[in-house]
């Protein structure tokens, strides 16, 4: 009785889970807080130049929130303690609200999404199920050093943004925040230091796809 109960539970959360990739992918889920909002039309930036640009940086990050929702899924898959797959799980559900913003914004860009969106959610959700296995200490350290990169990914799209392009600068400042109390958080729950390589690839790896995502 014991492994049959076992057995529904493991059906029931691979269940749920597929449900959570299917929502993230085809834009379903809604957020659960207000997009962020600091003036200006949905139109802006006027120019087809910066509307390009704003597209492809709001892609670019929309993207990012698909990989951060495959990440948390896999981390709280992976962790045999409850308590941290639902800080793990918190975390995905903040993310998501950013995913929603990014996603109606490039409607309002009359941008698209990522064509390649489901395989950058498999190889994050790959990347968080390892992160998992090797333990609760270097998971919570990979959930940090990653919201630190973002962190600092975010920074430079703000440089990059068109000045008159209010809307998408606010939703990436509240995102930002988001990410450093992440990391934070992470550091607090025990999270430890990653080693320099390990970072280095890191950095290397979410290169490889942001300079895909900006075009495809």
């Amino acid at each position: 009785m014991t492994n049959g109960f076992r057995r529904q539970g493991a059906v029931d959360r691979l269940f749920s889970g597929a449900c959570r990739a299917l929502a993230a992918l085809s834009g379903a889920a809604p957020a659960a807080r207000p997009m962020p909002v600091a003036g200006g039309d949905p139109t802006e930036p006027a120019g087809p130049a910066e509307r390009r640009l704003s597209g492809a940086l709001m892609r670019v990050n929309h993207v990012g929130e698909i990989c951060a929702q495959a990440l948390y899924e896999g981390q709280a898959a992976a962790t045999s303690d409850p308590r941290l797959a639902d800080e793990f799980r918190q975390a995905a559900r903040e993310e998501g609200d950013h995913l929603a913003w990014t996603r109606e914004r490039l409607r309002e860009l009359d941008a698209r999404p990522s064509l390649l969106n489901p395989l950058w959610y498999g190889g994050a959700l790959l990347l968080g199920l390892v992160a998992g296995r090797a333990g609760d200490r270097l998971s919570l350290g990979f959930m940090a050093e990653t919201e630190r990169q973002v962190e600092a990914h975010l920074a430079g799209h703000l440089e990059r943004l068109p000045a008159s392009d209010l809307r998408s600068r606010a939703i990436v400042v509240a995102m930002k925040d988001d990410e450093i109390r992440h990391a934070q958080n992470a550091l607090r729950l025990g999270g430890a230091e990653l080693p320099a390589p390990v970072r280095g690839a890191m950095r290397a790896a979410a290169k490889v796809m942001t300079a895909t995502a900006h075009y495809i």
